[in-house]
């Protein structure tokens, strides 16, 4: 790299506010910087996308997700699970799409079959994607319970990245005969991973702290009181975790700016969004393009319809 470019590089990775070992880790390859930003746009705007609906849409303005990240509600368990994710996803997708120095196409000997299959394509590159997430989010902690409930999430949101990989085939041979395949791995859409992170978000587990005798470390557990609707099950690995009962959100906080003013669908989730508030009703006309026609070559010529819908928002 040129010295200019190393400099460019290198400002990325100190604007991102990273730890020490982070940082490092970022200037050492200059398609991390992209990538590490590239995953947190992506994780945040499935995560917006995932809660539209629900009182908490994931509003990561600064002040919000600073102090949602202080403390270890359900909400928090799923940003850490689905930055995880997102981060897995966009450094094995980098490695294939060669913006990495380090990292290139996946390469999997373990395929079945493999003396008919001719490795081709190129397979998003999990194994590596791992190793650095692994070593970029830190080893496990013994003691703090929220340190180990955070990176048990972060493991949460890998698994579900590692449990989407599929194996794409293509056919070559005489007719389509098939002799020879052409095989690569694929991660799953992002959009799925994040719709199954957040079913385990609706089904996540209330855990508490124990000390385990024989080694002396920290073990995740069930709550010691019981809790109504707390289910006393041990969390398995594949489980989102968290510590602290959520807020409401109904109202403007610190942690989120409440659903006053916020749009709804009437009949759908006006109710709950608006908690018990009530909603407003305006009318409003709209006009949107209808009856397209594809006309050659090579436009598509539209009417403009005008009609009349209604916008439902919470009241104050």
């Amino acid at each position: 790299m040129e010295e200019a470019a190393v400099k460019a590089h290198y400002k990325v990775c100190d604007r991102l506010k990273l730890e020490k070992k982070q940082r490092r880790m970022c200037r050492r390859d200059p398609g991390v910087a992209e990538t590490l930003m590239e995953a947190i746009s992506m994780s945040a705007l499935e995560c917006q996308y995932q809660f539209r609906f629900e009182r908490w849409n994931c509003t990561l303005e600064g002040r919000y997700r600073a102090s949602l990240l202080k403390r270890g509600f359900k909400e928090t368990a799923f940003l850490y699970a689905i930055s995880s994710a997102g981060l897995t996803h966009a450094m094995a997708k980098a490695c294939s799409a060669g913006r990495m120095e380090r990292c290139t196409c996946d390469e999997a000997p373990d395929l079945e079959n493999r003396e008919a299959w001719q490795w081709g394509g190129c397979g998003d590159n999990l194994k590596y994607s791992n190793k650095f997430v692994k070593e970029f989010l830190g080893r496990k902690p013994n003691k703090d319970l929220r340190a180990r409930v955070d990176f048990h999430n972060n493991l949460v949101g890998m698994k579900v990245i590692k449990a989407g990989v599929e194996t794409t085939c293509k056919c070559h041979g005489v007719s389509g005969s098939c002799t020879v395949r052409t095989c690569w791995r694929q991660l799953s859409p992002f959009h799925e991973i994040g719709k199954q992170l957040k079913q385990k978000y609706e089904t996540s587990l209330k855990v508490g702290s124990t000390t385990n005798e024989a080694t002396g470390e920290g073990d995740i557990s069930p709550p010691k009181k019981s809790i109504p609707g707390h289910s006393d099950q041990i969390p398995r690995t594949t489980d989102l975790v968290y510590i602290d009962d959520s807020p409401s959100f109904c109202m403007m906080s610190r942690y989120s700016p409440g659903t006053s003013g916020r749009k709804c669908y009437k009949d759908k989730n006006c109710d709950s969004i608006c908690c018990g508030r009530g909603h407003n009703t305006q009318s409003r006309v709209v006009t949107r393009p209808c009856q397209c026609q594809v006309r050659w070559c090579c436009y598509v010529e539209c009417k403009q319809c005008t009609q009349k819908e209604e916008v439902y928002t919470c009241k104050d």
